[in-house]
C-alpha cells in the first residue's frame, strides 16, 4: 500500500525552480515598471493639480466675490461637526466626532475624520433666467444666520430671495430645505439641475481597498430598489432616485430628495496618489413649482454601521457591501450576529475571529469527515489504479480512463463527492472576503502586530515595490501561505501523476497555488488572513486526528472489498460519462479509419 510521504526530491527541485523563475521574472521587470510608474505618477500629479478643487478656484467662479465677503457658520452635536460657507451656501466641512482617520505619517488612526473639507464637496442648483443666462447657486454669496441647531443661508439675485435652511438632527442627519421667493420673475424653468462634485478623501490604511469600495450608491422605486455603480459612468435616465450617495469603505455622504431626482447621470475617475481616491460628479433634476424652487432634502453623513443603517428605513443597509443574495444573507444573518455575540464576552477582535473559525469548522466537520474518508479510500485503492495504468500503458487514453473509472465504481468510490467540500466553502470564502474589510466594528481593532484587522499588516517594509505584492510583506499573509502549503502537501498524496506526455503535473500546480495566494492576501484585510491561517491550521489537526485516530484503513479496505462483491447499479451521472466516453472513442476510431483510407 502506497503511503503519502509528501514531496519527493524531483518535486522539491521543480517547486524551487518554478519559484525562482517566478521571482526572477518579477525582479527582471521591476526596473522597467518602476520607470513607467514614475512617468505615470508625474502625469497623475499634473492631472490632480488640474482637477483639485481649491478655495481660490471656488472664488474665481464669481469674480465679484472678495475674501471678506466669505463667512462661515457652525453647528455641532455629539456625532457631527458641520461648517457652512456663505459662498454657495454649502456644507463646507463635516467631521464625524466619534471616529478617527488613518495618518500615513504616524501609521496610526489619530487624525480627525473629515468627510468634507478643503472644498472636496461642491454642490448647487442650476437654472436659466428668461434671457438664457445660466444661474448657479454655487456662485451666489449667502448671508448666514444661526438659531439654535439651525442655520439659514439667504441670498438675493435680481430681486429674488433664495434660502437654504439647515437643521442638525441626531443620527448623523442634516435637514436641508430650499425656499425661494420671487424666482418666478426671473426664470420660467419648471425644473432645476442639481449638480454635485465630490472628491473621496483617503481615510483608511489600505488605499487600493478603500478605492475599490468608493462608488455611487442610490435607491429608487420608492426606496424599494437599490443599485450602485463603481464604473466610469452612471446613467439612470428613466428612474426617479429617492437618494444619491457616495459610499466609501466605512462611511457615506448621502442626499435624499423628498420628491426625487430625475434624469440622473454621473461619472467618476480614479486618482492613483495623494489625498483623494476618486473624483465623482453627479447631475439630476428636481422639480420646480410655478418656477419657484421649494423642495425638502436631507443630508446624511454616516458610518456604515448595519443597525444604524437599518434604523433609517430607507434601504440604506444595502449600501454596506456584504455581498449579493445568499452571500449577503450569510453575512447579515450569521457572521455579524456570531461576531457580536462572541464580542459581548469581552474578548478582543482577534480572539473573536479565532472562535468564529472554530465554530465554522465544527459546522463543516461532517462534510470534511466525508472528504477525508474518501481520501483514505482512494489511498487504499491506489495500488489497483497503478496496476491498471501499468497494464494499459500504451493503450488509448480513453480506454485507460474507462478502466480507472471502473475500479472506482467497483470499490464504491464517488470521485465527485470530493468536490462538495470545495463547493460549500466557496460561498463562505466570498462572504468572509466581503465581511472583514467592510465590518465597521473591526475598523481600528488591532491584534498582535496588526494595528487594524480591516487592513493589511506591514511590519515588514520593503525598500522597493514588487509587482502585484507592493512595498511590504504581511506576516499574517506569509503565515497563512505557509500553513496552506503544508495542508496542500498533506492532501496531495492521492493525486495521480500525469500518464501522458505533455500533461501538466497537478501536484506542482497545487504547490504553486499557496504562493499565488500570498499575492492576494498581502494587501487584503489582516483579519481575513488571520481567519484562514486558523482555518487551515485546524484543517491540518483534523487530518491528523482523522487519519490516526478516527479512520482505520484496514476497515476501509475491508469495506471496499465488500463493496466489490455487491452488484453495482450505474448512476445517471456515471452512465452519462460512460456514454460520452464511448462516443468519443467511436469518433476517434472513425477519424483514424478515415486517415488510413486517405493513406
Amino acid at each position: 500500500m502506497q503511503q503519502n510521504n509528501g514531496l519527493d526530491k524531483s518535486q522539491i527541485i521543480s517547486f524551487a525552480v518554478l519559484c525562482l523563475v517566478l521571482f526572477g521574472f518579477m525582479f527582471y521587470f521591476q526596473n522597467k515598471q518602476s520607470k513607467e510608474e514614475q512617468v505615470k505618477a508625474e502625469q497623475q500629479k499634473t492631472e490632480q493639480v488640474k482637477n483639485a478643487v481649491k478655495p481660490s478656484q471656488a472664488n474665481n467662479i464669481n469674480p465679484n466675490v472678495t475674501p471678506n465677503a466669505i463667512q462661515t457658520a457652525n453647528l455641532s452635536n455629539n456625532e457631527l461637526k458641520v461648517e457652512f460657507n456663505s459662498l454657495g451656501g454649502q456644507v463646507s466641512k463635516v467631521e464625524l466626532a466619534e471616529y478617527k482617520a488613518y495618518d500615513h505619517k504616524t501609521d496610526n488612526a489619530d487624525l480627525p475624520l473629515y468627510l468634507i473639507t478643503k472644498n472636496n464637496s461642491n454642490y448647487g442648483f442650476q437654472f436659466k433666467d428668461k434671457t438664457g443666462k445660466v444661474i448657479n447657486t454655487k456662485d451666489l454669496v449667502f448671508a448666514p444666520s444661526v438659531n439654535g441647531n439651525a442655520v439659514t443661508m439667504t441670498a438675493n439675485y435680481n430681486g429674488a430671495v433664495i434660502q437654504f435652511v439647515y437643521t442638525l438632527l441626531p443620527k448623523y442627519t442634516l435637514d436641508f430645505k430650499v425656499r425661494t421667493q420671487g424666482l418666478a420673475k426671473i426664470t420660467s424653468d419648471n425644473k432645476a439641475d442639481f449638480i454635485w462634485d465630490y472628491s473621496v478623501r483617503n481615510l483608511e490604511k489600505g488605499r487600493a481597498q478603500e478605492q475599490s469600495h468608493s462608488e455611487f450608491s442610490y435607491a429608487f422605486n420608492n426606496y424599494k430598489d437599490y443599485d450602485y455603480d463603481g464604473r466610469t459612468t452612471m446613467e439612470e435616465e428613466k428612474e426617479t432616485l429617492n437618494w444619491i450617495g457616495v459610499k466609501q469603505q466605512f462611511f457615506a455622504s448621502v442626499i435624499e430628495s423628498k420628491t426625487g431626482f430625475t434624469h440622473s447621470k454621473g461619472n467618476q475617475e480614479t486618482i492613483e496618489e495623494g489625498e483623494y481616491l476618486k473624483k465623482l460628479n453627479y447631475e439630476g433634476f428636481v422639480q420646480m413649482t410655478g418656477s419657484e424652487l421649494n423642495q425638502d432634502f436631507t443630508w446624511y453623513f454616516m458610518p456604515l454601521d448595519l443597525p444604524l443603517l437599518k434604523s433609517y428605513d430607507k434601504n440604506f443597509d444595502e449600501i454596506l457591501p456584504l455581498g449579493w443574495s445568499f452571500i449577503g444573507w450569510m453575512n447579515r444573518g450569521f457572521f455579524i450576529p456570531m461576531y457580536n455575540i462572541i464580542a459581548d464576552w469581552g474578548l478582543t477582535a482577534g480572539w473573536v475571529i479565532f472562535l468564529m473559525t472554530i465554530i465554522v469548522k465544527l459546522i463543516l466537520s461532517p462534510i470534511m469527515y466525508k472528504q477525508h474518508k474518501l481520501s483514505a479510500m482512494m489511498r487504499v485503492i491506489r495500488p489497483e489504479i497503478d496496476e491498471v495504468n501499468a497494464k494499459l500503458k500504451d493503450a488509448d487514453p480513453m480506454k485507460k480512463q474507462q478502466a480507472t473509472m471502473e475500479v472506482y465504481r467497483k470499490a464504491g468510490v464517488n470521485q465527485m463527492a470530493g468536490c462538495l467540500p470545495a463547493l460549500v466553502q466557496i460561498p463562505i470564502f466570498y462572504a468572509l472576503f466581503r465581511f472583514f474589510p467592510n465590518f465597521i466594528d473591526l475598523r481600528g481593532k488591532g491584534f498582535w502586530f496588526a494595528k487594524d484587522l480591516t487592513a493589511y499588516d506591514d511590519i515588514i517594509k520593503l525598500p522597493f515595490k514588487v509587482p502585484f505584492l507592493g512595498d511590504h510583506l504581511s506576516i499574517f499573509a506569509i503565515a497563512c501561505t505557509i500553513v496552506i502549503l503544508i495542508y496542500t502537501i498533506m492532501t496531495s498524496g492521492n493525486m495521480q501523476q500525469p500518464q501522458q506526455e505533455g500533461m501538466p503535473n497537478m501536484k506542482v500546480l497545487m504547490y504553486i497555488f499557496p504562493v499565488t495566494f500570498l499575492f492576494f492576501l498581502n494587501t487584503s484585510a489582516s483579519g481575513l488572513s488571520w481567519y484562514y491561517f486558523v482555518s487551515n491550521a485546524i484543517n491540518i489537526l483534523i487530518i491528523l486526528v482523522i487519519k490516526y485516530v478516527i479512520l482505520d484503513e484496514k476497515k476501509i479496505h475491508a469495506q471496499i472489498q465488500a463493496n466489490k462483491e455487491k452488484p453495482k447499479t450505474e448512476g445517471k451521472f456515471q452512465k452519462r460519462m460512460r456514454e460520452m466516453m464511448e462516443k468519443a472513442q467511436e469518433q476517434q476510431k472513425y477519424q483514424e479509419q478515415q486517415k488510413n483510407k486517405k493513406k
